[in-house]
């Protein structure tokens, strides 16, 4: 009779739960909230003894008392502990489903760092399942938080294993420079087993790449620190990778050592972890069994001692009991799917605003770099334009110097423009490679040519080498090269004064007439303090206001050289020593080429004046009469004449009643626009020869010139030879057909 008042008083606590004063209520919740505190203590214990059975026994104890007390905080917190030990018994799936939980729980609560914690585990799961765009993703959102929250170890952890992922999938730039960032972390802030990690995967991807000297430093290192931390795994891994490199590089006794020392080592791991889980499965098992067998002798003895009416009491009561559970279960879960559904839904339109915002700031973007560089364009064409007229007409001694100052400020501000604009289009992803047959070795040395008079304006000597070994005729996208050339060599022609700079041009590697090359800047001027290395491919990035104000620039010619060595698949850094000058090395992927092939430059202004002039009919249509003095000038100086107009519905009416071998068609105009006014023509002449001549240069902006019908494209301010030659091609094309 005892055990049935029990278990009638415990249906009776719980139907009466709500009537119990608050007091006492808060004093059961500071009791429950001891508990977890000890029971994950506890399970931390065990984890650090690889007791992991143990350890997710104990953490589900807690689990059960924070669902009790609905301390959501707690739950997201115990989930992800039992998640990273499901991840670390090798059982992906449970461990997924484990961290999906947990961070559903911790983002409706906003806990950002157990979040942070929660997508780092999260991460790693999905590396291990080889899911590397999911890890990557996770890894990355961990890192952010981790980062703004200061927490530098799960950083270098987090940077770690981005890097394990980017091997995985042989990105190994980006896998290099994580790499190095994960050793420099783990080194300032004394994280050894993470630095010995680190320093093996480095070893990995030095082998990759063949640089077999660096891989065997970084392997052996790595191997060293991990064995002063009696890292067994790190261990374990640098002697496979240390058998590889010696294998690779012939030295094959130290490779067979390497080998033998790995395989019993992983021998030896395999083992204790085998014998610790059977023996942690034993116990389990055990006091399994012994709760079984006295359960089961507890039963039998009350099956002797109790009556018939006894035993249906009690399964009555336990009955009644088991169904008030159930309700209030599926009641709990009820509130808590309707809360998960109205947080998705809330979740839902707050992504979907702010894709939104992403557009519009996107286009907001787009739509201001147009009218602005349109706008700056346009006076700038007005400045570089009367200011080369006049350096033309034999200028007073007293006014040349002036003008030269002019026309340096004018080319610097163009070049701002373009450099903003170029690092615009590398970041929109529309910088497009354009590959063909050229020769490296002349390339080079006809950038280090351009640039020689500069140089020599700083009593600087520029000294070329080219690797004997390397060919000369590549197939790839040398106009790129040329930019990163003559970025790199004009900052160091920049920041070096009496002195020197060499450009070295050597090969690291050859495969299938793939050479991997390497392009070196070196000088010896002022250097970059170490603080300031890691931000200088950053855009408006110099090392201090003092430098910027002694030497100029904008500071965006290095983050530019970066975007290309990243379009064109390779890498760089550098290398530099404050007071002792820079080094800056681009490593590039090129084709060999057995085809020559010769360039030849035309003068297109000599050509011009080989045709038949003479009836040759010019339009310009153009609102700015400036502009209009300048372009009819620069045809009148090409021999040619010209008609003007200074808006959209005038050049239509005259094109009707006037044949013209070409139109000049500005783009901004009041009435009607130039794309209009093309279009307008093109209704009635598909024939004639329409050139847009316009500042607008983005390149979203070009289909809408294709569009409307336009021939070609003249960006203000032109360079004359590129006018003269789009020029040249349009009237001998007109000529020979009519000729023919």
């Amino acid at each position: 009779m005892s055990q049935i008042k029990y278990y009638i008083f415990v249906f009776l606590v719980l139907l009466t739960t709500n009537f119990y004063p608050q007091d006492s209520i808060e004093n059961d919740v500071a009791l429950d909230k001891n508990k977890i505190d000890f029971f994950i203590s506890e399970a931390d214990k065990e984890t650090q003894l690889s007791n992991y059975y143990n350890a997710v026994t104990t953490l589900e104890k807690a689990l059960l008392i924070a669902e009790k007390i609905e301390s959501d905080k707690d739950q997201g917190i115990i989930l992800s502990k039992i998640a990273n030990l499901q991840y670390n018994l090798e059982k992906y799936q449970e461990a997924n489903y484990t961290i999906i939980k947990a961070m559903n729980i911790q983002s409706r609560i906003d806990d950002r760092v157990n979040l942070a914690v929660s997508r780092y585990t999260c991460g790693i799961i999905y590396l291990a399942q080889e899911d590397f765009t999911n890890a990557l993703d996770y890894l990355k959102s961990a890192k952010a938080i981790f980062e703004e929250e200061g927490i530098n170890e799960l950083v270098a952890k987090v940077t770690l294993n981005e890097a394990k992922a980017y091997i995985a999938q042989n990105n190994l730039t980006e896998a290099n420079a994580l790499v190095d960032k994960a050793i420099i972390l783990s080194k300032k802030y004394n994280l050894p087993v993470t630095q010995s990690s680190a320093l093996i995967k480095s070893a990995i991807i030095a082998c990759k790449e063949q640089k077999y000297n660096r891989a065997l430093n970084q392997a052996k290192e790595g191997v060293n620190i991990a064995k002063s931390s009696e890292n067994i795994d790190v261990i374990n891994e640098g002697y496979k990778v240390l058998s590889t490199i010696y294998e690779e590089t012939g030295n094959y006794q130290l490779a067979n050592q390497n080998l033998n020392l790995y395989i019993k080592l992983s021998d030896s791991i395999a083992n204790i972890k085998k014998e610790h889980l059977i023996a942690e499965k034993e116990i389990i098992d055990a006091d399994k069994d012994t709760l079984i067998q006295t359960q089961a002798e507890e039963i039998k003895a009350k099956n002797e001692s109790d009556s018939l009416n006894r035993l249906t009491t009690i399964l009555s009561v336990g009955l009644i009991t088991i169904l008030s559970l159930l309700t209030l279960s599926l009641y709990k879960n009820n509130n808590i799917r309707l809360k998960t559904n109205n947080m998705l839904y809330r979740k839902n339109e707050e992504l979907l605003t702010e894709k939104e915002r992403a557009e519009i700031a996107a286009k907001t973007k787009t739509n201001f770099l147009s009218t602005v560089t349109h706008e700056l364009r346009t006076p700038l064409y007005a400045v570089t334009g009367l200011t080369n007229m006049l350096l033309e007409e034999d200028p007073k001694p007293e006014q040349l110097q002036h003008l030269k100052s002019l026309k340096f400020s004018g080319d610097y501000l163009l070049t701002f423009i373009n450099d903003i604009l170029q690092i615009n289009k590398i970041e929109a992803n529309k910088v497009e490679l354009d590959p063909e047959i050229f020769n490296l070795k002349n390339k080079v040395e006809n950038v280090i040519a351009a640039l020689n008079n500069s140089a020599l304006d700083n009593n600087v000597y520029i000294h070329f080498e080219y690797d004997k070994k390397l060919p000369e005729i590549f197939n790839g996208d040398q106009l790129k090269i040329s930019q990163i050339l003559i970025n790199l060599i004009g900052n160091s022609i920049k920041f070096t004064k009496d002195g020197d700079i060499w450009v070295r041009v050597t090969q690291l590697s050859l495969k299938n007439k793939k050479h991997t090359i390497r392009l070196e800047v070196e000088d010896n001027g002022i250097g970059i303090t170490k603080e300031k290395q890691e931000s200088m491919f950053e855009s408006f990035s110099q090392g201090s206001v003092q430098i910027n104000r002694k030497y100029g620039g904008t500071g965006l010619g290095l983050s530019i050289v970066k975007g290309l060595v990243k379009i064109l698949k390779g890498k760089i850094y550098l290398k530099s020593e404050l007071g002792k000058g820079t080094s800056f090395f681009v490593e590039l992927p090129l084709k060999e080429s057995q085809e020559v092939t010769e360039v030849n430059k035309k003068d297109y202004a000599n050509d011009l004046n080989n045709l038949d002039l003479e009836n040759v009919r010019i339009l310009v249509v153009e609102d700015n009469k400036i502009n209009q003095m300048i372009t009819k000038k620069i045809l009148n100086k090409m021999n040619l004449t010209c008609d003007l107009v200074d808006n959209g519905e005038d050049a239509v009416e005259k094109v009707k009643e006037v044949e013209y071998d070409v139109v000049l068609m500005d783009i901004h105009m009041p009435g009607i626009s130039g794309l209009e006014a093309t279009k307008q023509i093109r209704a009635f002449d598909k024939e004639l020869t329409i050139f847009a001549l316009t500042a607008v240069t983005l390149e979203d902006k070009m289909h809408e010139f294709e569009e409307a019908g336009f021939d070609d494209i003249i960006s203000k301010p032109f360079k004359q030879e590129d006018f003269e030659k789009k020029l040249y091609d349009a009237l001998k094309e007109n000529q020979t057909s009519t000729t023919t």
